[in-house]
């Protein structure tokens, strides 16, 4: 069973299953040989150059198994007759953690000491603060659930949104009404149709004056220029781990914005996550040899 890997660390994890052949392709070398025999794709973090027509060589794909919790680069293109998986969980941990740090650094005005810090002056002054705050989380899923486990200790009152109300979890549709009386929105809400640009303009004058705008979800979700707008104004403020266009290039307002903190998509870039991947290309490709029920199918847009 020819199986295209995205790192020797899990072509290693793979390598006492019986049957599986691994090649690695990470994405910045030349394509292997034999692209029409492979039968299991995990593709690296960052998808490899021309998605679309690696998977129309791929005619003998039957499991592509992401190691990320995105899948909108492959699900349009996937070939008739394979299965679609994410990572979901894997990078739950790096995100939740990357997301209190933005946010605390934000609030606390870590990156202004730090200049000051540099240019060696004594900048005393109050500062804002988490506790007491309200902390939306726009996407409650298990990232969600994980964030809202580390912010346990800091005295926030957390509000929940994803697609659909169930208990504890209000809907997209109430968002107009929760915007204004919340001090810091998180989103984690994945890049699909229906989330592509809905931080516009509209979106973020609901938010209060002064509340802080945290982006680890796609860059896409956010309108740019609206939310340029925002910050120069010093209305609002930002952190920012993803960003439309990424990678940022050179010049970009958004380096030049006050009041945002940027990160080059590294929430979820840590050993953590490395860890749970292999543990979880591992069971996946135990199930599927053994003709088990396998876990994160992907069956809609997410």
């Amino acid at each position: 069973m020819k199986t295209w890997v995205a790192s020797e660390a899990v072509a290693a994890a793979l390598s006492d299953l019986p049957g599986v052949e691994c090649v690695v392709f990470d994405g910045k070398t030349a394509m292997p040989n034999g692209v029409e025999d492979v039968e299991v794709w995990i593709p690296p973090l960052v998808p490899v150059p021309d998605v679309p027509g690696t998977l129309a060589r791929m005619t003998s794909l039957r499991l592509l198994q992401t190691v990320t919790a995105g899948v909108e680069a492959y699900r349009p293109h996937m070939p008739e007759g394979a299965v679609l998986c994410n990572a979901r969980g894997v990078h739950d941990a790096g995100t939740a953690e990357w997301a209190v740090g933005a946010m605390l650094a934000v609030l606390r005005e870590f990156p202004g000491f730090v200049d000051a810090q540099r240019r060696g002056e004594w900048t005393y002054h109050h500062t804002g603060v988490l506790a007491d705050s309200t902390v939306l989380i726009l996407g409650y899923g298990s990232i969600g659930a994980a964030l809202e486990r580390r912010l346990a200790g800091f005295e926030v009152e957390i509000v929940r949104v994803a697609r659909g109300a169930r208990e504890g979890v209000h809907a997209m549709d109430e968002l107009p009404e929760l915007l204004p009386s919340v001090d810091v929105v998180v989103l984690l809400v994945p890049s699909t149709p229906d989330t592509t640009g809905m931080v516009d303009a509209a979106f973020l004058a609901r938010m209060k004056n002064g509340a802080v705008l945290v982006n680890a979800a796609r860059g896409g979700v956010v309108d740019t220029g609206a939310l340029l707008a925002e910050l120069r104004s010093g209305r609002l403020r930002a952190a920012l781990d993803v960003t439309d266009p990424e990678p940022l290039p050179a010049g970009h307002p958004l380096w030049t914005a006050p009041n945002v903190l940027i990160t080059p998509h590294v929430a979820g870039s840590t050993p953590a996550s490395v860890r749970r991947v292999v543990r979880l290309v591992r069971a996946q490709l135990e199930r599927y040899l053994a003709g088990d029920e396998l876990v994160n199918i992907i069956t809609e847009a997410y």
